[in-house]
């Protein structure tokens, strides 16, 4: 079973910078794919950013530019790091780890989430 522990979250003025980071236990993190969602109140869970165990990344429009994310696999972790956030930013946080062969999805784990808020 998988685990993911999120961490780096808080509160931050518009403007500002925050680097997320998601730990991975038990799962094999180099061949998974991590992902980095947010879930804003009263709004639906979104993707933020995406890497593949090979280093392909991909962006949600309003990220790019602004967040990077990076892994690395030596300490099963993925990082988000985010800069000149603005308050529509404010969100939970969640870190995702899925591996996916064929069209199968072998498995689909979710952390805790973190909240990052970004004051006006």
């Amino acid at each position: 079973q998988g685990q993911l522990v999120e961490s780096g979250g808080g509160l931050v003025q518009a403007g500002g910078s925050l680097r997320l980071s998601c730990a991975a236990s038990g799962i094999i993190f180099s061949i998974a794919t991590m992902g980095w969602y947010r879930q804003a109140p009263g709004k639906q869970r979104e993707l933020v950013a995406r890497i593949t165990s090979g280093g392909r990344t991909n962006y949600t429009d309003s990220a790019k530019g602004r967040f990077t994310i990076s892994r690395d696999n030596a300490k099963n972790t993925v990082y988000l790091q985010m800069s000149s956030l603005r308050p529509e930013d404010t969100a939970v946080y969640y870190c995702n780890a899925n591996r996916d062969v064929g069209s199968a999805r072998l498995y689909d784990y979710w952390g805790q989430g973190t909240q990052v808020t970004v004051s006006s």
